[in-house]
C-alpha cells in the first residue's frame, strides 16, 4: 500500500497551504511578499530627483525669461515694431528688385516713403489740433462751468473723507503731497520721454537693415537649426512673415473702413472736424478692449462746448456699433483664416502682454501669439500647445 501511494502522485498527500486553508475558512488572504532590489529603489529615487530638478529649472527659466521681457520692454517693443514694418514694406522692396533696382536702394526708398507718410499724417494731425485749440476759447464759459461742477463734487468727497480719516493720516497725506514737487515729476517724465524718443529714432534704421539684409538674415536664421529641422524652420519663417503681413494689412483695411464709416456718421451728426475725428476714432477702435473708450475721446472732446445728452448717447451708440462690427464681423472674415486663434487664447494673450508691456502689449499680443502658434504647430513636442491655441 505505501508503494502504491508512492507510485500514484495524485493520491499522495499534498503539502499544507496556509493561504488556501485561510480562504476556505473565510479569513483574509495573506499579503503577497514582494522583494525590491536595492538598485531598483536607487533608480526610482534618482528619477524622482531628476524630475524635481527639471521642474525647478523650468520654473527658474520661466521666471528669468519673464524678468528679461519686462526689463527689456522698450528694446523688445522697438525691435518688434521694426519687424512688423519690415514685413509690411517687404513686398514693395521685392517689387522694386524685379525692376532691377538694388535691394538697398529699394529699402531706402521704402523707408523714406514710410517716414514721409508718417510725417504728413503727424503734420495734418498737428494742424487740426491747433485749429481745435483755437476754437476752445469759444466754449470757455461752458468748460469753466463743467470744471466748477466737477471741483464742487470733488470738494464734497474730500469733506466726506476728512470725517473718516484721522488728523494724523491727514497730516501724513499733506506732508507727502508737499514733498512731491512738480519739478521732480517733470524730470522723471522727461527722462522717460527722452529714452522713448531715442528708441523710436532707431526704428527707421532697423527697418532699412532688415529689408536690405532680408535674404541673408533668413538664410542665416535657417542655418542655426540642425540639418533635419532646416526645412521646417524655413517653412515656419515664411508662414510667420505671411501671418504678420496679413495681420497688419487686414488691420489697415478694417481701420480705413471703420474710419470712413465714422467720418460719415460724425458728419451726419454735425460734429466739428468730423473728417479728422472720424479717422482718429476709427483707428483707435482697433485697439483690443480699450479701443471703445479711446475711440470715444476724440468726438467727446471736440463736441465738449455744446454736448447734450442725446448727442452723447448718439456718439456712444455709433462708436460701440462700429467697434462691435469690426471685432465680431470684419476681424473673423479678414484675419480669422490667417491667425486661426481661439478667442480664449487671444484674451489670455491680451491680458498677459498688456500686463507686461501696457498699451503696446495689447497691440503686439495677437501677432506674438499667432507666431507662437505657428512655431508650436511645426515642432512635434509642442503640437498639443498649438492645438490648444487654435480654433
Amino acid at each position: 500500500m505505501p508503494d502504491q501511494l508512492l507510485d500514484n502522485p495524485k493520491s499522495a498527500r499534498k503539502p499544507r497551504d496556509p493561504d488556501a486553508e485561510a480562504n476556505a475558512a473565510g479569513g483574509p488572504a495573506a499579503v503577497p511578499q514582494v522583494t525590491i532590489n536595492r538598485s531598483t529603489v536607487a533608480e526610482l529615487e534618482r528619477r524622482r530627483i531628476l524630475h524635481i530638478q527639471s521642474a525647478a529649472l523650468v520654473i527658474l527659466s520661466s521666471a528669468a525669461v519673464l524678468t528679461l521681457i519686462y526689463v527689456g520692454k522698450l528694446l523688445l517693443v522697438v525691435i518688434l515694431i521694426s519687424i512688423l514694418l519690415s514685413f509690411v514694406l517687404a513686398p514693395l522692396v521685392d517689387l522694386m528688385v524685379r525692376f532691377q533696382i538694388p535691394r538697398a536702394v529699394g529699402a531706402l526708398i521704402a523707408v523714406a516713403l514710410l517716414v514721409s507718410a508718417l510725417g504728413a499724417a503727424s503734420y495734418g494731425s498737428y494742424s487740426r489740433a491747433l485749429d481745435f485749440m483755437h476754437e476752445v476759447p469759444k466754449y470757455k464759459a461752458k468748460i469753466q462751468a463743467l470744471g466748477a461742477k466737477i471741483r464742487e463734487q470733488a470738494e464734497q468727497i474730500q469733506q466726506t473723507t476728512a470725517t473718516v480719516l484721522s488728523e494724523d493720516q491727514d497730516q501724513k497725506a499733506l506732508t507727502v503731497k508737499q514733498s512731491s514737487s512738480w519739478t521732480d515729476l517733470v524730470s522723471r517724465n522727461a527722462s522717460s520721454v527722452s529714452e522713448f524718443v531715442l528708441a523710436l529714432t532707431f526704428i527707421p534704421f532697423l527697418v532699412f537693415f532688415m529689408l536690405s539684409w532680408q535674404d541673408h538674415v533668413r538664410s542665416a536664421t535657417v542655418m542655426l537649426f540642425s540639418m533635419e529641422n532646416r526645412n521646417s524652420a524655413y517653412v515656419m519663417l515664411g508662414l510667420i512673415a505671411r501671418m504678420i503681413r496679413s495681420f497688419i494689412v487686414g488691420n489697415f483695411i478694417i481701420g480705413v473702413f471703420i474710419s470712413a464709416c465714422s467720418i460719415a456718421l460724425f458728419g451726419a451728426i454735425g460734429l466739428p472736424y468730423f473728417y479728422f475725428l472720424g479717422a482718429i476714432s476709427g483707428f483707435l477702435s482697433l485697439i483690443p478692449y480699450l479701443g471703445v473708450l479711446l475711440a470715444l475721446l476724440p468726438p467727446f472732446i471736440a463736441d465738449l462746448g455744446h454736448l447734450t445728452t442725446a448727442m452723447a448717447l448718439l456718439i456712444i451708440v455709433t462708436v460701440m456699433g462700429l467697434h462691435l462690427l469690426a471685432m465680431n464681423v470684419l476681424y473673423p472674415k479678414i484675419l480669422g483664416k490667417r491667425l486661426r486663434l481661439n478667442p480664449l487664447a487671444v484674451t489670455l494673450a491680451l491680458l498677459f502682454w498688456g500686463w507686461l508691456w501696457g498699451a503696446m502689449g495689447l497691440i503686439l499680443a495677437v501677432p506674438i501669439t499667432g507666431a507662437a502658434k505657428i512655431v508650436c504647430d511645426h515642432i512635434e513636442r509642442l503640437r498639443p500647445y498649438g492645438a490648444w491655441l487654435g480654433e
